[in-house]
């Protein structure tokens, strides 16, 4: 079912137009100020040379954020073939360069055919990733290089869009952990004549697609002028997955106090599901519940409808 949700005060989550240049935490800084509030976080981090959506969670909407990191990402890159950096993309420093110009059509479509499912893809040096307590970025920096494990990722679907040497331009539908830089980089490697991520737009995040988006300076201004509620979105709309159920006055009050819900209960709309969102009555988001096997019974997982203090708006930016 899709139960009806409101948003309570402060707390939902914004589809930002990150423009280029900035981290996503300077995205978050600039929303923090705009807004005046304490807790603002991003669903899934994109680098300064990317633009694209970023869904900015404000509130107790920041408590869904996993869901937002965790779910499928589409992007669309500009990959430049025949020069390597030390970043994997236009902003490092070049590290090499080797003739691309044989590489043909037919290449490119092969070697993109191979980065398709569950791979192994090793992380760049220049990224968060701590290596014995230190950000690989630090790192890289100083001037060293260490070993980076694999990680096991998906790639759902690559198409390539142009092939206009030296560039390639390809759409990417990816989940968690992905590195599109490290992508740039592997595919220069597979041809033979090194590459790296010229230019990157995140197309989508979960549900938040780039055409609905807000450009950054537009939510600045629209927090400006109190007009900023009807670009935000409820904290549950990226639960859309979950199970949902409305509970009785009785069992709302249970599962704001943090209490399982009694052993007999069967909440309809959650069947064969470990997951449910949960509803009162006035059709209020009340939380996420978790079925617990050993006890055979619901319990609270993250409880949404209490409002935080600190979510309220401070007196200086």
């Amino acid at each position: 079912m899709n139960a009806p949700s409101k948003v309570p005060g402060v707390d939902g989550i914004l589809n930002i137009d990150k423009p280029y240049g900035i981290t996503s935490m300077e995205l978050v800084r600039t929303i923090k100020r705009a807004s005046r509030l304490k807790r603002v976080g991003h669903g899934g981090t994109l680098d300064p040379i990317a633009t694209g959506v970023v869904a900015v969670c404000l509130g107790q909407a920041t408590r869904v954020m996993e869901y937002i990191i965790d779910g499928t990402k589409e992007y669309e890159a500009v990959i430049e073939l025949g020069a390597t950096t030390d970043t994997y993309d236009a902003m490092g420093e070049v590290t090499g360069r080797r003739d691309s110009a044989s590489v043909t059509l037919a290449d490119v479509e092969r070697a993109l055919e191979s980065f398709s499912g569950v791979i192994d893809q090793v992380p760049p040096m220049y990224s968060a990733l701590k290596k014995q307590g230190k950000r690989l970025y630090e790192l890289a920096r100083a001037g060293i290089e260490v070993d980076r494990q694999p990680r096991r990722v998906e790639i759902h679907s690559v198409e390539l869009i142009e092939w206009a040497p030296p560039l390639v331009t390809a759409r990417v539908s990816c989940g968690r952990g992905f590195y599109m830089r490290s992508l740039a980089y592997d595919l220069g490697e597979l041809l033979g004549c090194g590459g790296h991520l010229k230019n990157l737009v995140r197309l989508r995040s979960g549900i938040f697609k780039l055409s609905d988006s807000i450009p950054l300076a537009d939510a600045a201004r629209m927090f400006e002028e109190d007009t900023w509620q009807q670009a935000l979105h409820a904290p549950d709309a990226v639960l859309h997955q979950m199970g949902a159920a409305i509970v009785s006055k009785r069992l709302e009050e249970m599962l704001r106090h943090g209490q399982s819900l009694p052993a007999d209960v069967r909440l309809s709309g959650s069947e064969y599901q470990s997951r449910c969102r949960a509803y009162g009555v006035d059709g209020g988001f009340v939380a996420t519940l978790v079925f617990d096997a050993s006890a055979a019974q619901w319990r609270p997982d993250k409880v949404f409808s209490l409002p935080y203090p600190e979510d309220e708006p401070t007196d200086s930016p």
